[in-house]
């Protein structure tokens, strides 16, 4: 076989195996900042279910930054994990993984290498078959739909690629906790909850993962948005979440927005900040403050927020916003707006507004500035024309989200009171 033969042999090969780098993840740098960043916040401490499939995307991810030692680096971390995880030295487990690492080689050049990996792959599928003929590893399912939930919203191929692997390997309690998440993230900006059979999902998944606090606070706040009193229980949860290490899959942000909604705002940052008096490092838990701050001055809207209150919030937000210099669009959209409800501090929102206007964004990151000036506009500046200039921006831009949809029902909702400002003009309009 010529040298070409074989370079086209070997990437016909690697096309074929299930891994990272054949699953059509094709993110954005914006996202892969994102991701980056969010990735180091998730807890590594043994036990994480999902810590060899964190580790796989994180390498993944440096790949994608061009930062391959990092990439190798990670891709090991991951098998280590697995093997620790399941308390095995190999299994189909690593079938991603490995075929990961056979990518990695090739795109390094090192094509003996990545045939060693393709071998290894070759190997533990046929030692370790699929339970059902025609279709992949439940293992493969399982780590392809917990990927997909970092990069798509279509839930359909999410929920069924968890439901093929429960189905031929029921046993996996953590595969049917990500699934009844994954089919919770649909609801996440509804404010009644997730659908009856949905909720029925994460009670069963709850009594067989009674442990899982992340999933408790979950189901407990779906509970709440069905109108169930859950204050005892919120407080109750608290106690044990506190005792955990803080990370992005801890219970705290969820938490938090259970006060937010159904205690209150003031007790979620007491709360906040006892956490912080004991861990001041943690930089997840100064994002969490941040945002219980926001909610406070932004959100509840009152007017009479103390300026000691304020600058607090504004303080952590610069934190924040150093501490996350990739993902912290949000946190800048949010400092703007304090700073448009503080003393003399519209000169200073305006010129932050500006300047993010002015930066380079991409299509949903812009659409959301958008959304986000028109509210500070109106709410602030009382500009109602410019206000509904960037409504009308935001929903021209053609991606669907929740900020689109938050411009176009405050677009219809001027049209509707002009429709009606115009009808009672010509009822009153006098004869001649």
């Amino acid at each position: 076989m010529s040298a070409a033969q074989s370079q086209t042999t070997l990437v016909s090969k690697l096309e074929a195996l299930q891994c990272h780098f054949t699953w059509d993840l094709d993110p954005s740098r914006s996202k892969l900042l994102h991701l980056q960043e969010q990735l180091k916040d998730i807890g590594t401490e043994e036990g994480n279910s999902w810590l060899g499939h964190i580790h796989n995307l994180q390498g993944f991810v440096e790949y994608k930054m061009k930062n391959i030692e990092n990439a190798q680096s990670f891709f090991n971390k991951a098998a280590e994990a697995f093997c620790q995880l399941r308390n095995a030295d190999e299994g189909p487990w690593l079938v991603v993984n490995y075929g990961n690492l056979a990518w990695l080689h090739h795109h390094l050049g090192d094509e003996a290498e990545s045939e060693a990996y393709l071998s290894k792959v070759d190997a533990l599928m046929n030692k370790y078959p699929s339970p059902s003929q025609d279709e992949l590893h439940p293992e493969i399912y399982a780590e392809k739909a917990w990927t997909l939930m970092e990069f798509t919203a279509d839930k359909e191929v999410i929920e069924e690629y968890f439901e093929k692997a429960i189905r031929m390997q029921p046993d996996m309690v953590e595969w049917k906790t990500s699934y009844a998440l994954a089919s919770m993230n649909a609801f996440n900006n509804s404010s009644t909850g997730v659908e009856a059979e949905v909720l029925k999902k994460m009670r069963i998944a709850k009594e067989q993962d009674p442990e899982n606090l992340y999933l408790a606070v979950y189901y407990l706040q779906q509970r709440a948005k069905k109108g169930e009193k859950v204050e005892d229980e919120a407080r109750e949860l608290t106690q044990k979440v506190l005792r955990n290490p803080v990370s992005s899959y801890s219970d705290i942000r969820p938490l938090l927005s259970i006060y937010r909604y159904y205690l209150s705002v003031d007790e979620a940052i007491d709360l906040v900040e006892e956490a912080l008096e004991k861990q001041p490092d943690e930089r997840y838990l100064k994002r969490c403050a941040a945002l219980c701050y926001k909610w406070k001055i932004v959100c509840c809207g009152d007017g009479c927020t103390k300026q000691s209150v304020i600058n607090r919030a504004i303080n952590l937000h610069e934190e924040v916003i150093s501490l996350y210099p990739h993902s912290s669009l949000g946190m800048k959209i949010d400092l703007a707006k304090i700073y448009g409800m503080s003393n003399d501090g519209l000169a200073k929102a305006e010129q932050m507004f500006q300047e993010l206007l002015e930066s380079d964004l991409e299509p949903a990151d812009r659409q959301m500035l958008y959304t986000q000036y028109a509210k500070h506009l109106f709410c602030n500046q009382k500009d109602y024309n410019r206000s509904t200039e960037y409504n009308m921006k935001s929903a021209e831009i053609p991606h669907q989200s929740h900020f689109r949809q938050n411009s176009i029902k405050t677009l219809s909702r001027i049209r509707d009171k002009t429709r009606e400002k115009v009808a009672e003009f010509l009822r009153n309009l006098p004869e001649l």
